[in-house]
């Protein structure tokens, strides 16, 4: 029990302690999973830890999570997105994985072996890049969310590639291990119901476990978990939807198929119940858990040695990968039309090998298709291009996304007006706020560094200036100096933040008006002098707070009044709050700061909540 105990919370502590900081750096929780996993190889060699067999039971990670992304594609979606789906998903998964097969079999390895590396390397991080898009603001983008329809393809494609790799084994690898199995007296112990069945036979079982799968999740699952419902046990709900799974996944390998596939398909059937969202939310602790411990594991057994005596392979290896992966996507994002700064988004942000590749990896020598050492320096490959992949943001971010902004080699427009409103950013929120003012007779110089975007406004004889308007000359060319209103609509807290530290400190006369992405972010304009600050999803949470009162029986006057007393005493704390708020330290580490929070809403919280009862009083 102690040597359990010991194991559990080593492992716990390093995931903890690994994956806030790989978090941090911008590196994702897989590649902290992976880097804790290494850091701690020497400790459980030390310990005598079997990590192969704590893999295998960590693999059920794997399970799982393809049980939730069944759940998150629902069929009618997935055929909506069938196109694009199809065109770029499909094309970078089929032309990549043929790529480096061609490339790995010119190398010498077996045609077999060199397709199964072709299908495992062509797979993306979907944690890493998700992740990075949405901290980047970037998901929606036409590059993001090219980006997003891949990795949507990819996790589907595991799906067929989990059953594409067992025809693949090697003959010579099956025999060895059978050879070595019979030396050792005794099997692996494993049920499989079609061993010894004709061919016939066994695809008709094998068919009708997958039918029986598809029955039970569309037809038996809603009145078993009604009833499980009616107890208003919420471990109970647990409990069942765990066995749920679990009982899938040992049907699929009683018929000899990979447990993933089966409750990959079931949670595609289970995609439009009534009880998704539940069942999601009760296995997602599970499968994080699972699935952090998988890549512990797969971290733990990197061999070290293997890495220092071929660094060089290794290197190379990624290097190939990345630029094979990039080359291809780029010529599928030119055949899908997707412009140039969005094509590069698109190439260079898939260009690493994903979570999936370790899993494939396992599966891969578990089923004879790779030897032990091909599987190590695959390992190593993988580890290597998902470390790269924030490096490939940097050039992004840098290089790209810089060139975008001075037009991809446009120069800035000339600005011939001469007026005393400039809008930076004519995208959501300065279009709107433009209109407003042309409608009441105020003309605007409107700058924005979307060529594409205003060549499509120009369409709709809206007139536009293009350039970066943080630039210092353009701002001179716009009139800054003669000017009395700036109003920053620009979509990107480092672009906001910059223009609008320039105008303070150099134009104090003229007023500012600054779009703040969050709550820290108005803080933080603050603090620069800005004091015309709007957060901009703010205005639109406080009309659903209005409406959500509406919907729970307040009249319409008192749900305007409800809003107005918080709206009142929400933009009095932030005022409090603001004069403590420091550049130089997160809001977090800020004492003073989290003092005067707490302190406040000690004292108005209870105000308030006496004000709305008093509302609603009035209101009956």
């Amino acid at each position: 029990m102690t040597d359990f105990l010991i194991l559990a919370f080593v492992i716990m502590a390093a995931g903890v302690v690994a994956v806030p900081l790989a978090t941090r750096f911008g590196l994702g929780s897989v590649l902290g999973y992976l880097l804790a996993g290494m850091a701690l190889a020497p400790l459980l060699s030390a310990l005598r830890v079997d990590v192969e067999g704590l893999q295998v039971f960590a693999e059920f990670g794997v399970v799982m999570m393809l049980f939730i992304v069944g759940l998150e594609l629902e069929p009618k979606k997935l055929w909506d997105m069938r196109r694009r789906l199809l065109g770029l998903g499909g094309g970078q998964v089929i032309a990549t994985s043929l790529v480096l097969a061609g490339a790995m079999y010119l190398v010498g390895e077996q045609w077999r072996t060199a397709l199964a590396i072709g299908m495992i390397l062509a797979l993306s991080s979907t944690a890493i890049i998700v992740q990075t898009l949405t901290e980047k603001g970037l998901l929606r983008s036409e590059g993001g969310e090219a980006s997003f329809s891949v990795l949507l393809f990819q996790d589907v494609a595991v799906i067929p590639i989990l059953a594409i790799l067992p025809f693949l084994a090697l003959p010579e690898l099956s025999a060895a291990a059978s050879a070595a199995v019979s030396e050792a007296g005794h099997g692996h112990g494993g049920i499989d119901l079609t061993e010894g069945l004709p061919v016939w036979l066994s695809g008709l079982t094998t068919l009708a476990a997958i039918g029986a799968v598809v029955f039970i999740g569309a037809y038996l699952t809603r009145p078993v978990f009604r009833f499980i419902a009616a107890a208003q046990l919420r471990e109970l709900f647990t409990a069942a939807a765990l066995a749920f799974v679990i009982g899938i996944a040992l049907l699929m390998t009683l018929v000899g198929l990979s447990p993933a596939l089966g409750t990959f398909l079931a949670g595609v059937v289970l995609a439009n119940s009534e009880y998704r969202h539940e069942l999601e939310s009760d296995i997602e602790p599970f499968k994080g858990l699972l699935l952090g411990l998988f890549f512990i594991t797969v971290g733990a057994g990197i061999d070290f040695a293997l890495a220092i005596e071929n660094w060089g392979t290794v290197l190379g290896g990624a290097a190939v990968v990345i630029a094979v992966k990039v080359v291809v996507l780029a010529i599928i994002a030119r055949i899908a039309g997707i412009r140039r700064q969005a094509a590069w988004l698109f190439s260079l942000s898939l260009a690493q090998a994903g979570e999936f590749a370790f899993v494939l990896i396992a599966f891969a020598v578990a089923n004879f298709v790779l030897d032990a050492e091909t599987a190590d320096m695959l390992l190593l490959i993988v580890a290597v291009t998902m470390l790269a992949t924030p490096l490939l943001f940097i050039v992004y971010d840098k290089l790209i996304a810089a060139a975008y902004c001075r037009g991809e080699g446009r120069e800035a427009d000339t600005i011939d007006e001469d007026n005393r409103i400039i809008i930076a950013g004519r995208g959501r929120v300065g279009g709107i706020v433009d209109r407003m003012l042309d409608a009441a007779g105020y003309r605007a110089t409107v700058i924005d560094y979307d060529s594409t975007h205003l060549e499509h406004l120009k369409k709709f004889g809206v007139k536009s200036y293009f350039g970066d308007a943080t630039r210092p000359d353009l701002l001179a060319s716009a009139g800054i100096a003669q000017a009395s209103l700036l109003i920053v609509a620009l979509d990107e807290r480092e672009q906001i933040d910059k223009l609008v530290r320039y105008t303070i400190k150099n134009f104090p006369q003229v007023h500012v008006i600054a779009r703040a992405i969050d709550r820290d972010h108005v803080y933080h304009l603050w603090a620069m002098g800005c004091r015309d600050v709007i957060r901009e999803t703010y205005d639109a949470a406080l009309r659903m707070g209005r409406s959500a009162y509406e919907a729970l029986g307040a009249d319409r006057q008192a749900a305007i009044a409800m809003r107005d007393a918080f709206e009142d005493m929400d933009r009095t704390s932030m005022r409090a709050v603001a004069d403590l708020y420091r550049e130089d330290v997160p809001a977090w580490d800020n004492e003073p700061l989290l003092a005067k929070v707490r302190e406040l809403r000690a004292e108005w919280d209870p105000k308030l909540r006496e004000m709305m009862d008093d509302i609603i009083a009035r209101g009956r």
